[in-house]
């Protein structure tokens, strides 16, 4: 039998869909399992968006323009100057999610063997997008006592060489929900241009800031223009994951008609999806902002209840809906493995995301799990506590520290 190639071979596992198996039996069991692994929102996608898809009159559904159509590429553009972001629609490659979004950057900036420096923890898939790039990343690790605040700069500058390409951060961060500070961004921003080196910032998270924090994005930095490349998605904004519509902003043009070429060998976005996601941007800003009040109570729920497990530490998020919990415990994939195979409380339990899978080392992360805020609060109440039930017994067991 031939082998399959090396890089598919070691690509990394997804830490958030790795138990997928181990769930789906859960559930052929008949056990309800509460999904806190994976940042699927359950608030209801704009009307103007369901809308759209229902009322489709078009008799073909027919492919688009490979760069995204000039309409949606216009509003998205408006909706960047509304958080002053000065970007036009030129600027703007509409993609299939934001996950082929990176990988375009990518394999428009970096060649086999080069390497991305990544703040620690970081969104698992950035690993796997590199490694099908043929690119290495590495990462500086920053600390669970700092709620995972940017690592010092001298850190992250004894790590460039000359294979370096890029600087590469979540903002906010997934998954632990911290949001990096304007002065900690201007120090970036600074090293990228002192290096001559990208800066690449996911920026999907934008809307979901709280406690009086501020996002600030890359495209904001006067100077940085030929460096910068923005990452966005309409996936969580206004939870339409399954739409795959993301996008690719820099004012970079080698970088965006390098992508292009990319885009054109796939053809184009899907059509109907990106139909939606253009209704989408005319929803009234409230849907937003109601957005932003559901997922705080969520966070504020979960933070209630996290403190409240004996052993257990929290490293509150400051946005997203995520954040990265500490337990007591040593092998938080086993035990991830466990909730779901080995555990029950009146025929539910849970599945969480370990951490390790968010760390480029093998060690790192271990007694971590992630925890996505993203169900209502009462059936988030009830998935964490399943986790302080399922902690309880793991322990007892035998399986702690």
């Amino acid at each position: 039998m031939p082998n399959i190639s090396r890089k598919g071979a070691n690509l990394p596992t997804s830490p958030i869909r790795k138990l997928a198996r181990q769930a789906t039996l859960a559930k052929q069991r008949g056990v309800e399992v509460y999904h806190l692994n994976i940042g699927q929102p359950d608030l209801p996608s704009p009307d103007k968006a369901l809308e759209a898809i229902k009322s489709y009159k078009e008799t073909v559904i027919a492919y688009g323009p490979s760069e995204g159509t000039q309409s949606f590429r216009d509003k998205l553009a408006a909706y960047y100057k509304q958080h002053d972001i000065d970007v036009n629609a030129d600027d703007i490659l509409v993609t299939t999610g934001a996950s082929e979004a990176i990988i375009m950057a990518l394999d428009c900036i970096t060649n086999e063997g080069d390497e991305l420096i990544i703040p620690e923890p970081f969104y698992a898939n950035y690993e796997t997008f590199a490694a099908a790039c043929g690119v290495s990343v590495i990462g500086i690790p920053s600390d669970f006592e700092s709620q995972f605040a940017l690592p010092s700069i001298e850190k992250i500058e004894a790590a460039i060489t000359a294979k370096t390409r890029a600087l590469f951060i979540c903002n906010p961060n997934n998954p632990s929900g911290y949001v990096y500070t304007k002065s900690e961004l201007e120090a970036l921003a600074q090293l990228a241009l002192k290096h001559d080196i990208f800066f690449i910032v996911d920026e999907v998270y934008r809307e979901f800031v709280y406690d009086g924090n501020t996002h600030t994005s890359v495209l904001q930095f006067e100077g940085l223009e030929q460096h910068a490349v923005l990452i966005d998605s309409m996936s969580k904004r206004y939870s339409m994951c399954g739409a795959r519509i993301g996008c690719l902003i820099t004012k970079n043009k080698e970088i965006t008609h390098a992508a292009l070429k990319f885009a054109q060998s796939r053809l184009c976005p899907p059509t109907i999806a990106l139909h939606a996601c253009e209704a989408a941007l005319e929803e009234p800003q409230q849907y937003l902002t109601d957005a932003v009040a559901e997922y705080y109570k969520r966070r504020e729920t979960a933070m209630k209840c996290l403190n409240a497990i004996e052993g257990v530490e929290v490293a509150p998020p400051k946005g997203a809906f995520y954040c990265l919990v500490r337990l007591p415990i040593s092998d938080s994939d086993h035990f991830a493995k466990w909730m779901l195979e080995s555990f029950e409380d009146n025929n539910e339990t849970l599945m969480v995301a370990p951490a390790n899978g968010f760390f480029s080392g093998d060690i790192s992360g271990k007694d971590m799990i992630r925890i996505a805020f993203v169900l209502h609060v009462d059936k988030l109440k009830r998935a964490l506590e399943l986790l302080k039930l399922g902690l309880a017994t793991y322990i007892s067991q035998g399986h702690g520290s």
